[in-house]
């Protein structure tokens, strides 16, 4: 699942905070693991994930015992430094990946409690990124006092051999693919970008590929606790990054320090399951976004509740005829593509609203994209120069290699479009057809949907939004009933994650756990 920085005008603690893209949305995002085609709609797993072994393999003794090199990064106050882990855990000595560290000392005062590794989501995001500008400086005082705060850029992410697929202009046209097709000829173009997507990503990094894997990088993360010097690993993920430290906790129980799960996946779902949820989650905030849009003057989209989602999406139908300009260098028109994903990246929280409108003001009233066309632009990560980070290639990667893919063939969209588009009439079609990117990948799933228990592992916080759009509070209550040691924390509210996003109850509350090791209460509800 899964962070890009919030799009607009974020204000501290909302920009590059959690990132949970669309599970199946917009081609290649999926913003967590696939499950398996197979699978019925609503099947949970019955397998578990199962704790390795306490002892340290021989051949793994090398990456445990290395010593990180800390060096300048060139940012105020942080080091950075490159950890070595074996490509293929199975074979050792088939050779390294190469991993970005990065941290910030604990400022004192007070007694150091360790490290404090962080992770936004996304899969796709760079964790460093996210550290050096967010969470080093803009956790709470008190936390970043005790605690060093670690990231470290996940395999094939970012600084840590990044996987890589399209170049700027090739990326260009696959994000303003149309994903609602019409008829058979468009389905096939559709089905050619997916494919071309994933030659290239095979073509590019074709040994990498095969080894980007949720439960590798949390093998990974094991090293680093090692290399840190901790014995046991304390963390906070966020959407995406949920899933990494719930995988963590179940393949190393009795080295889990302190846990938080913000932003929760469920593990035990299947993909059309996940994906068909997650729809469903975007269209809750599409209403709770409706209901605040008509209640001011400035609204494009009607005076009534109901009349904002036909709108909206029959100006999505006008685009797909006729796109209008947005004043781009590189002649870009804003398409139904673009418009739908910088829609989408405006409902990840309630700050960016006022944006949204604005934009959309400017699209229907004078056929001007440049606002939709920014947010999506910031949704992707392309910077004005045309370039990507490798987020949408990243995503795809780990997401296609963790589970198989939700559907296996156009056929199979069709027959669940009437679900799809029930779950959300604006974005459901579209969400559906979007799903479609794992099943031309070049490497086989790895895995199918699983329980993670953790059983003997230390308390875990599992963190859940009443109406997060892109990571269900079903979720985090699934995962909570999951994991043996958890404790569910609620936020009543809108928006995506809890953590840092102006609740002084989630906010103290996990504070507290962190820097006391105080879970909290059960079933403690904060707004």
């Amino acid at each position: 699942m899964y962070t890009r920085p919030f799009p607009g005008r974020p204000r501290p603690g909302v920009a590059l905070r959690a990132l949970a893209l669309p599970l199946a949305a917009l081609l290649a995002l999926s913003a967590c693991s696939s499950g398996s085609a197979t699978s019925s709609p609503g099947s949970a797993a019955r397998a578990e994930l199962a704790a390795l072994p306490k002892a340290t393999p021989s051949a793994l003794a090398p990456y445990y015992g290395q010593k990180l090199t800390w060096r300048s990064c060139g940012v105020p106050g942080f080091e950075c430094a490159t950890m070595k882990a074996p490509l293929d855990y199975a074979h050792p000595g088939a050779g390294d990946v190469r991993l970005a560290v990065s941290r910030k000392k604990a400022t004192g005062p007070g007694k150091r409690l360790g490290s404090l590794l962080v992770n936004p989501g996304g899969p796709g995001a760079s964790a460093v990124g996210y550290l050096q500008a967010y969470a080093g400086v803009g956790y709470p005082a008190q936390v970043r006092a005790r605690y060093d705060m670690v990231a470290v850029d996940p395999r094939g992410v970012a600084r840590s051999e990044p996987v890589e697929c399209l170049d700027g202009r090739a990326m260009d046209a696959y994000t303003q693919t149309d994903t609602t097709p019409d008829d058979r000829r468009e389905t096939g173009e559709l089905v050619d970008t997916f494919k071309e997507f994933a030659e290239a990503c095979g073509a590019h990094t074709p040994k990498l590929l095969r080894h980007v894997s949720t439960v590798e990088a949390a093998r990974d993360m094991d090293i680093l606790r090692a290399a840190l010097g901790d014995r046991r690993l304390s963390y906070v993920g966020a959407s995406y990054g949920t899933l990494l430290g719930a995988t963590y906790a179940g393949l190393f129980p009795k080295r889990v320090g302190r846990l938080v799960l913000d932003g929760a996946l469920d593990p035990s779902l299947s993909a059309r399951r996940l994906n068909l949820e997650q729809t469903g989650g975007f269209e809750t905030a599409f209403r709770s976004f409706a209901k605040d849009c008509v209640r001011r003057r400035d609204c494009p989209l009607g005076t009534k509740v109901n009349e904002v989602g036909p709108r909206l999406k029959a100006f999505f139908t006008r685009l797909d005829q006729h796109p209008i300009p947005t004043g781009d260098a590189d002649g870009r028109k804003l398409g139904e593509a673009l418009a739908t994903t910088g829609v989408i990246a405006a409902m990840y929280d309630e700050s960016t609203w006022e944006q949204l409108r604005e934009a959309l003001t400017a699209a229907i009233k004078d056929k001007d994209g440049a606002g939709l066309l920014a947010l999506s632009d910031s949704y992707y990560e392309r910077d004005p120069d045309g370039r990507y980070a490798n987020l949408m290639s990243a995503n795809a990667a780990v997401n296609c290699l963790d589970l198989p893919p939700a559907f296996a063939t156009p056929e199979q969209v069709e027959k669940a479009l009437p679900s799809f588009e029930k779950a959300s009439p604006v974005f459901g079609e579209g969400l559906a057809w979007a799903a479609l990117n794992c099943a031309y990948w070049p490497v086989k799933p790895a895995g199918e949907p699983h329980r993670i228990e953790a059983k003997g592992a230390a308390p875990i916080v599992v963190v859940g939004t009443t109406r997060d759009p892109a990571t269900l509070y079903r979720w985090a209550r699934s995962l909570s009933r999951q994991l043996a040691s958890a404790r569910l924390l609620t936020y009543v509210g809108d928006g995506h994650t809890a953590y840092g996003r102006g609740s002084s109850c989630i906010d103290s509350t996990i504070n507290a756990y962190l820097l006391h090791g105080t879970p909290p209460a059960a079933k403690k509800r904060c707004s």
